[in-house]
């Protein structure tokens, strides 16, 4: 039950950072919008996969990589002053680049390659987004997804757990499991 109570205030504090950090209410077209949107579901559902799968072991990895991302975008934000294209101040690093790369890569060391494709791609979207709206140029993102990756990198290590999917094809539904050795 102990648990249960630290998970549930951890993803509280999680949505809860998320949904004040970024400035997702300003977003100027859907691209943007899109892509603020998406870097709140990365690290949300890298939480969710810890939780579903009752993996205390990967939900610490996750919080630690997470708050060195955070701790290192932040640190160089107001460390090197770098003008955004569209004239507004803290370029360098993009915060939505790192923790949304972060949360891919976690995904992709933890759970693996099935999972981590759609959450790579994701992370490139939202990378994208960055610059087409004018907030950050290609080397800001690029660095926020270096911190992001590196930061999971070295915390992060593959689930030794089972995990249980659905399985669905043309002609059949089922259960799958599998196990990272």
């Amino acid at each position: 039950m102990r648990n249960i109570m630290f998970h549930a205030i951890v993803l509280f504090v999680t949505l809860l950072l998320c949904l004040i950090l970024p400035d997702t209410g300003n977003a100027s077209d859907g691209i943007e919008t899109a892509g603020n949107i998406i870097q709140l579901v990365l690290p949300t559902g890298a939480v969710g996969l810890t939780l579903s799968n009752h993996d205390d072991e990967g939900f610490i990895q996750l919080a630690e990589s997470g708050i060195l991302t955070l701790g290192i975008s932040y640190g160089l934000k107001s460390t090197i002053s770098e003008t955004r294209p569209n004239g507004g101040q803290h370029s360098f690093p993009s915060y939505h680049s790192s923790i949304s790369f972060a949360s891919a890569e976690f995904i992709r060391e933890r759970y693996g390659w099935n999972y981590g494709i759609p959450a790579y791609l994701a992370s490139s979207f939202v990378g994208y987004s960055r610059v087409e709206s004018k907030q950050h140029y290609m080397r800001d993102v690029i660095a926020g997804a270096a911190i992001g990756i590196g930061s999971s990198w070295l915390f992060t290590t593959k689930n030794k757990t089972w995990n249980v999917r659905a399985e669905v094809g043309n002609s059949f539904y089922g259960v799958g499991l599998s196990h990272h050795w």
